[in-house]
């Protein structure tokens, strides 16, 4: 089923997760690693349609998470559904600055707010490289609203 909230407008790729059971942790509510895990899920979907992600174990130029900061705005319990958006807000000579937003269908608001720095990293020597030129053009293309929204 794909859902919309218009806080995730301007997010190019938004996906859709079910909130597990176990997700929830003793203080009843979804625990906070949680969130970073589905803005992973995310992160990782985008990289994949740009063509940054690689096969594993990596080598040649691939993503290295370097930050990763969380901003909690809401618990989140079970049952729910979050849609996760995925956009890059900057990319710099090596680095890429994404901002990941978490809606609580259930809630109808923003639970979460992460931002993330992943550099481009030649595997084969473990040293950062520029971002290629063609996932330059690949970023403009799905930030343009190139690529269709994924729903999981």
């Amino acid at each position: 089923m794909e859902h919309f909230h218009e806080s995730l407008t301007g997010f190019p790729l938004v996906i859709s997760l079910p909130v597990l059971w176990g997700d929830q942790d003793a203080f009843g509510h979804v625990n906070n690693l949680r969130y970073m895990c589905w803005a992973e899920t995310a992160r990782v979907e985008y990289l994949v349609r740009i063509g940054l992600w690689v096969a594993l174990p990596p080598d040649g130029v691939g993503p290295i998470l370097v930050s990763i900061s969380c901003d909690y705005k809401r618990p989140v319990t079970f049952p729910d559904t979050v849609l996760v958006g995925a956009r890059v807000t900057r990319i710099g000579n090596s680095s890429i600055r994404m901002e990941h937003r978490i809606v609580s269908v259930a809630l109808n608001e923003v639970v979460a707010e992460v931002d993330s720095t992943i550099v481009a990293l030649d595997y084969s020597r473990m040293k950062s490289v520029p971002v290629p030129e063609h996932i330059r053009k690949a970023i403009e293309e799905i930030e343009r609203g190139g690529a269709a929204r994924a729903t999981l």
